[in-house]
């Protein structure tokens, strides 16, 4: 993350590999979250318990559907806050042969991003229930078809390796990790091989927990960790790390085993409204986010997708640390003002 000079953007740049979901969304009250026994503010993979809720928040009246998918989000946004050229962000993911497949198609269409998606047609395209209640948010995925991800049968074949040999920077939520930690191994080799920059987050509490060995066989390659406060006291829990201080485990998050040395380790932890916190070379920096009136935030589904996709933004442009930041805290600005991970036509970020 060098000068502050614009690069030329070209189609590819930026890659994203994950589980594409539809969001469906819907506000509800503390009696359903207790009823299936979720907590407010939360990521969780649905259980043979959920299935009922699914059925029933489709019959809340005032339910949206939205392309959704932690990766997917941060991409599309990374691509709207580019706006021109179009396909500079590419995303690889499975879904099904049916309708909610096409909306997903149509979705990452309109929001110009170079989608190739490995169509199968044993599993339904995945779905990610978001109950919203005030400004929390508990999230129910069932991956379905976004768990079918195969290396060999869309990875490994010519034509879309090819996509991720033209990027400079790579993203993959840590959510990934559940469905095929062998391609993102591969992804993050060929980034370190290349001396180019490989992102990774740890996206929620329980892939620290139940996906702890295949995060940690592929933080060497991580050039860049994301994370929010929750999740960065798990994963220091997970590690014995024998401390809460945030600025603390960043640090010594930032120092754990590194493949590629040419690059020193960048973590960023967001807090919700209280300061990003990011490593900046031997120091740890806390950056405010934009002042928001409480009554203006509509939904805070997405505002860590959307922070990560500003930042990737500025970092494919090669802009320095302190930019990407500035960059993420915007988008996650705009993001919360609105339903699900939606945005409007084009950013106002200077």
């Amino acid at each position: 993350m060098s000068t502050g000079r614009k690069t030329t953007l070209s189609e590819n740049m930026l890659f994203g590999m994950g589980n594409p979901l539809l969001d469906i969304s819907a506000v509800v009250d503390k009696d359903f979250l207790d009823k299936f026994g979720l907590k407010p503010n939360d990521q969780i993979l649905a259980e043979d318990k959920h299935k009922a809720l699914f059925e029933e928040i489709v019959k809340r009246n005032k339910v949206e559907y939205h392309a959704g998918g932690s990766t997917q989000n941060s991409v599309k946004i990374a691509q709207w806050m580019i706006q021109k050229p179009h396909k500079v962000a590419t995303f690889f993911g499975c879904i099904g042969t049916d309708q909610f497949g096409e909306i997903l198609k149509k979705k990452a269409e309109e929001a110009h991003v170079d989608a190739h998606y490995y169509e199968q047609n044993e599993e339904p395209t995945g779905t990610c229930a978001a109950c919203i209640t005030g400004d929390n948010r508990s999230l129910v995925a069932n991956l379905a078809a976004a768990n079918c991800y195969k290396k060999e049968k869309h990875l490994d074949l010519d034509s879309n390796w090819e996509l991720v040999k033209k990027a400079k920077v790579y993203y993959i939520a840590g959510f990934f990790l559940t469905v095929s930690p062998e391609s993102i191994i591969k992804v993050a080799r060929h980034a370190s091989d290349f001396n180019k920059i490989f992102c990774m987050n740890l996206s929620a509490p329980f892939i620290s927990q139940f996906f702890k060995e295949p995060l940690m066989k592929v933080m060497p390659y991580v050039d860049i960790l994301f994370g929010n406060e929750t999740e960065a006291a798990t994963f220091a829990k997970e590690l014995g790390f024998e401390t809460d201080d945030i600025a603390e485990i960043a640090k010594k998050t930032q120092n754990l085993p590194k493949e590629n040395t040419k690059r020193q380790r960048v973590v960023v932890f967001t807090q919700g409204k209280d300061d990003t916190v990011a490593t900046v070379g031997e120091k740890v920096t806390m950056f405010p986010v934009l002042d928001i009136d409480q009554n203006d935030i509509v939904d805070t589904n997405g505002a860590g997708d959307a922070f990560v996709g500003g930042f990737l933004s500025a970092l494919v442009q090669e802009q320095v640390l302190e930019e990407c930041i500035r960059a993420g805290h915007y988008a996650a600005n705009v993001i919360i003002r609105r339903v699900g991970c939606t945005f409007p036509e084009k950013p106002d970020f200077h």
